[in-house]
């Protein structure tokens, strides 16, 4: 068995028997100490027995509160997924592990990691229960659904096979909810063909044959993800981060930076408000870009259960050429930002404290990480939580959402009628106001939760917005937990 720390949402390698430190692949470089995980399969037995004691034995050994763990009959049992659900519920409960402890496929993850791509339309999407519609919220370049004039703001009223029996998203929904809707967009295989009627912003009816094909997952959009805006003569550096996933996004983290670095940027909108975490090393490489001038101190540190304390680890921020010492940050997110991205937020507050802000609506509440326990015969991998990170003031707590723990709120609404950066998005509108000293209206972590990740359309700076949320599938890819919504 290997074992391997994922990121606060899925993935950073910390394979301590083989490898680690850039993601759950077998190549990466070991990144802590401590002996050989037990258990160690003795054969390549993988009946659903075996995987089910195997996972057994990796909560008892790791678990990060075993004082939170349900005893449970295999034989009951049809699957290592239930099974796991059924061991962890007391800590689900208690809202310490909302569904962070799952079995996934070690080739599957290993190839979104590395290649960082998946396959799909290209297009991430919302809906609106009550009302029963579903909106395009995000499109990835280079992709058929964006070749097709699918994009931020498109409305999907129609899915189907062919043009003879396309069914309305509201009919599917009012029959299955949301995930009549998944069902109906198919799995996310290469190929797969759907026709889609939407409506674009303009107001223009579409009705089209759409592919499924490999695209890249771009953490940083060439179309809008570094922008330099001008508010009043001050320059304020604008970051759209979709993922901390591909292994890529490091580099082009540096790449940005560097561009705030020339152009003398101090203040920051960091938006990360789809953002579902990734790679731990990511988070830390985009901590060393906002380091500027506190190399050696901590940025944060990993905490396991009492009897794996020998594996605790301290990160300190490290030197990198195109760091920033960044004066104001506003982070741009919702209810769907966890993870990697309340990680970043949360290591920066010992060092910056009221000149941070969240602006949108709290985030999904993520602390905790997973290693990876690997059954390799079986291509099973055991997501398991196993640690919790800190800051330097070590704290971590903030299970139900980072609001609370940082000293400025500002709610504001997902504006999907303009484009992501632009001034007039009430999202980036309000980060403008934080930092340039305006005022706006503060949220409270029971009135974010009531209104979804809040990414509907908005025409009142963000308020009495109606509920919305990520479209997301009973049982989502690997890059679908990464990236809720990704279709």
């Amino acid at each position: 068995m290997r074992v391997g720390r994922t990121a606060l949402s899925l993935v950073l390698a910390f394979q301590l028997a083989a490898c680690g430190g850039g993601g759950a692949s077998s190549s990466a470089p070991p990144t802590g100490g401590g002996g050989t995980p037990t258990p160690t399969p003795t054969s390549g037995a993988c009946s659903l027995r075996a995987q089910q004691d195997f996972a057994d034995q990796v909560l008892n050994e790791w678990y990060l509160f075993p004082d939170l763990l349900a005893a449970a009959n295999p034989a009951s049992f049809s699957s290592v997924q239930s099974f796991l659900d059924a061991r962890v519920a007391p800590a689900r409960a208690q809202g310490r592990d909302q569904g962070f402890t799952f079995s996934t496929s070690i080739a599957q993850e290993t190839a979104l990691i590395n290649s960082g791509s998946s396959a799909g339309f290209g297009i991430r999407l919302s809906f609106d229960n009550a009302a029963r519609r579903v909106f395009v919220v995000e499109a990835y370049e280079g992709t058929n659904g964006l070749a097709a004039g699918l994009d931020r703001g498109s409305e999907i009223t129609a899915i189907g096979t062919t043009s003879a029996n396309l069914q309305s998203v509201s009919s599917l929904m009012a029959s299955g909810g949301a995930q009549a809707v998944v069902d109906a967009l198919g799995p996310s295989t290469a190929g797969l063909a759907r026709v889609l009627r939407f409506v674009q912003p303009g107001g223009a009816t579409v009705e089209t044959n759409i592919t499924k094909s490999d695209f890249s997952l771009d953490p940083i959009s060439d179309r809008y993800g570094v922008t330099i805006l001008n508010d009043g003569g001050r320059r304020v550096g604008y970051l759209n981060f979709r993922t901390f996933i591909v292994s890529d996004a490091a580099a082009q983290l540096r790449a940005a930076y560097g561009q705030f670095a020339a152009q003398g940027v101090t203040e920051l909108i960091i938006d990360l408000r789809y953002n579902g975490g990734g790679l731990v090393s990511v988070a830390e490489t985009m901590g060393d870009l906002m380091g500027r001038g506190r190399t050696g101190q901590v940025f944060s540190r990993t905490v396991l259960r009492p009897s794996k304390a020998s594996e605790n680890t301290t990160r300190l921020f490290r030197n990198e050429a195109n760091a920033i010492a960044p004066t104001r940050i506003a982070f741009i997110t919702t209810q769907a930002s966890a993870s990697a991205s309340e990680l970043i937020i949360n290591a920066m507050l010992p060092y910056l404290g009221n000149n941070v802000a969240l602006i949108g609506a709290d985030t999904s509440g993520k602390p905790v990480g997973q290693f990876g326990f690997d059954l390799a015969a079986c291509d099973l991998r055991v997501r398991a939580v196993t640690f919790q990170t800190v800051n330097a003031n070590n704290q971590g707590d903030y299970f139900f959402g980072i609001g609370p723990f940082v000293p400025n709120t500002c709610r504001a609404g997902d504006d999907i009628t303009r484009p992501f950066g632009d001034p007039r998005e009430a999202s980036t509108a309000v980060a403008l106001d934080f930092l340039a000293g305006r005022s706006c209206t503060p949220f409270s972590a029971s009135a974010s939760a009531s209104t979804g990740d809040n990414a509907g359309q908005n025409e009142s700076a963000g308020l009495n917005l109606p509920s919305r949320e990520l479209l997301q599938p009973a049982a989502p890819a690997p890059a679908q937990r990464e990236l809720p919504g990704l279709f």
